[in-house]
């Protein structure tokens, strides 16, 4: 039972923290309520079970050196968005989709879009940081609602990344359960097909049945893009560039890097009229320096004429990221004292108890993966922690291991960007602009695929054994 309090002490202060905050709590509440549920678990690990401190900091300084990586990716990110953006490579996409996207049809559209995008290149954080900032300002000039547009571009960028065979969580789900790659995939197909295309479904409905009101924002967002930014299709080689560099399997960090210096020379060859304008008064390369380098790392305000493209087009570069990297740090924190203290693997057993038959074990699974995403704020350990909890359970049953790589993805690695603190949460709301529980209702695919794996669990459709 003591396993429990961390979390209650966890869940108490973020309700409050909530409450009190609302969209804001992601601004410093929710990391201290983070830090003091983490204190609980270290004093109960301590006094329970006489565990020194030292094993307890290595512990907690190994789980925040694990996700080092992740930070990097997150400031590169970051100036991605400022590059991007300022270079004209996003305003030109939103320039040319909203002409081509009738309003009625893109939240569909957005949608298969990142999925295509997502399927190609196999990632959601890379998918949403770029297609998908361009169509959040297409949905937001077609009048569509925030939480509608993100929920749409997330639904499309994790079901591509949840089906690539070049996303690094279905690489993970399949070899840490012994599944051969392509098995993997092919049988996550009876619960992803389905569950995506309920979400299109829902999507292509709400577009038919909405009353958006945004073709006078078409026209003024247009005009105003074309006031501020050079709009060229050329300025699409830098995405198509980046494509193949993805597609060749080249590492992520060197990927972002180099669609970031390829922005660069592109803002300063063809916006530098713009770029002259964020670094202030004064002309030269090292003006232009300057202002290179604050798109990079700061906030940049362009004035467009628009206030509501304004707020589109504002960048906060790597130092926008920091909050996020703040919170990461502190989840990591709280799922490095739960380890070193066994709580988390005490709860986990405790899942085990309620396993009957293929249904429970699925859903024991699916909801492992899902606590794990809570706890640990990161979906490869959730991945890691739920098959290797439930691998012997799978095995002992007749199962073959494809079942357990499918649920540990059904559960961890779409549920991950539903949670405020976990890394993908935190990333994407911050990359869109827009609160994790403001787009959490539309993110259809990301919680129906949970009970889409356990419904399937249930029915026992294509579910294989080894032995009778």
């Amino acid at each position: 039972m003591l396993s429990f309090i961390p979390f209650l002490v966890l869940i108490g202060l973020v309700t409050c923290c909530i409450a009190v905050f609302g969209n804001a709590t992601l601004d410093g509440a929710s990391q201290v309520s983070l830090l003091v549920a983490s204190a609980v678990s270290v004093l109960i690990g301590h006094f329970s079970k006489r565990l020194e401190w030292e094993s307890l900091e290595n512990e907690i300084s190994e789980k925040i050196a694990s996700c080092t990586p992740a930070i990097i990716i997150l400031l590169l990110i970051g100036a991605i968005g400022g590059t991007w953006m300022v270079a004209g490579i996003v305003p030109t996409m939103i320039y040319y989709g909203m002409q081509i996207i009738q309003p009625e049809i893109f939240l569909v559209s957005s949608s298969l879009l990142c999925a295509l995008v997502s399927l190609m290149i196999g990632s959601s954080w890379t998918t949403v940081a770029t297609i998908g900032l361009a169509l959040m300002g297409i949905g937001k000039a077609h009048g569509f609602d925030d939480g509608w547009i993100a929920g749409s571009i997330i639904t499309g960028a994790y079901f591509g990344d949840k089906l690539s065979p070049l996303s690094d969580t279905t690489v993970l789900a399949s070899s840490v359960s012994g599944t051969p790659l392509f098995t993997h995939i092919r049988y996550m197909l009876y619960t992803t097909v389905p569950t995506f295309c309920i979400s299109l479904t829902i999507f292509l409905i709400a577009g038919l049945t909405m009353n958006v009101s945004g073709h006078g924002n078409v026209a003024e967002f247009m005009e105003g893009l074309q006031n501020t930014f050079v709009i060229s299709p050329w300025l699409l080689i830098v995405p198509v560039l980046t494509g193949v560099m993805i597609a060749r399997r080249w590492p992520s960090m060197v990927v972002l890097f180099m669609a970031i210096l390829l922005a660069v020379v592109v803002a300063l060859l063809v916006q530098s009229e713009l770029v002259l304008r964020i670094a202030g008064d004064g002309q030269g390369l090292l003006t232009s320096y300057k202002g290179m380098m604050r798109v990079c790392y700061g906030s940049t305000d362009i004035e467009t004429g628009n206030q509501v493209l304004n707020e589109l087009v504002h960048t906060s570069g790597m130092s926008g990221m920091m909050p996020t990297i703040w919170l990461i740090i502190c989840a990591q924190t709280f799922g490095g004292a739960l380890t070193a203290t066994g709580q988390l693997k005490d709860l986990m057993r405790l899942m085990l108890r309620f396993v009957r038959g293929t249904a429970s074990l699925v859903a024991s699974t699916v909801g492992t993966a899902l606590f794990c995403n809570i706890a640990t704020a990161d979906q490869y350990l959730s991945i890691m922690l739920s098959s290797s909890v439930f691998k012997d359970s799978y095995r002992e049953r007749g199962y073959e291991p494809q079942l357990l790589s499918r649920s540990c993805e059904d559960g961890a690695t779409v549920t991950s960007v539903l949670v405020p603190w976990n890394t993908c949460g935190l990333t994407q709301s911050t990359v869109l602009g827009v609160a994790t529980l403001t787009y959490l209702p539309y993110c259809f695919f990301n919680y129906l695929s949970p009970l889409m794996s356990i419904f399937i669990a249930s029915i026992g459709w294509k579910i294989k054994r080894t032995c009778s």
